[in-house]
């Protein structure tokens, strides 16, 4: 069965990386934004509070950039995304949106309007199991190395944990999958 062409090609994939999984002291470190096109942002926001241990063992190594105030992240994030409310699609999105809500001063007053881009989120994840695929195919090296091999994309190419490489990565998968048409059952 084929499956039908998706909602909006309006798409930015984006991935974040973060100072800790608690939302409530965890802060942005790092976003990497694709547009469907290819066109990319990455930026490096200053943090001058602690991280957890498994983002100084895994994410921190990776930061190398020039690090820009949190109002230069927005700034540059409005810019890239235009005027065009795009959806942003990442890979369990649960954990990224509460870093970009909280950057962009997300709150019940001002309903929304400090977004550039699209209020609901598309998780990928949803994607994966829309295509027959589970939703934890991403999750592990090995898993990885094997459901790239089936959609014949060299995993090997991208680095784990780094922000732009994860949102290049869900963009050429999700190109991969939407150009096929098909579910992995067929």
């Amino acid at each position: 069965m084929k499956l039908p062409k998706p909602f909006s090609d309006n798409l930015i994939f984006w991935d974040t990386e973060f100072s800790s999984l608690d939302p409530y002291e965890g802060e942005i470190l790092s976003i990497g934004m694709v547009k469907m096109n290819g066109e990319e942002l990455y930026l490096e926001v200053e943090h001058p509070g602690g991280v957890s241990d498994w983002v100084r063992e895994n994410v921190l190594p990776q930061l190398k950039e020039p690090k820009i105030s949190r109002e230069e992240a927005v700034t540059r994030v409005k810019g890239f995304v235009g005027e065009g409310m795009p959806y942003l699609m990442a890979y369990v999105q649960v954990f990224d949106v509460p870093y970009l809500y909280k950057l962009f001063e997300v709150d019940d007053s001002k309903n929304n309007k400090t977004l550039p881009f699209n209020w609901i989120p598309i998780d990928f994840a949803s994607v994966l199991f829309t295509y027959s695929y589970s939703p934890e195919e991403l999750v592990t090296a090995r898993r990885r190395e094997k459901f790239c091999r089936k959609l014949g994309i060299k995993a090997s190419g991208y680095r784990e944990h780094h922000a732009l490489d994860d949102a290049k990565f869900l963009r050429d998968i999700y190109i991969r999958l939407t150009k096929s048409g098909k579910s992995a059952s067929e």
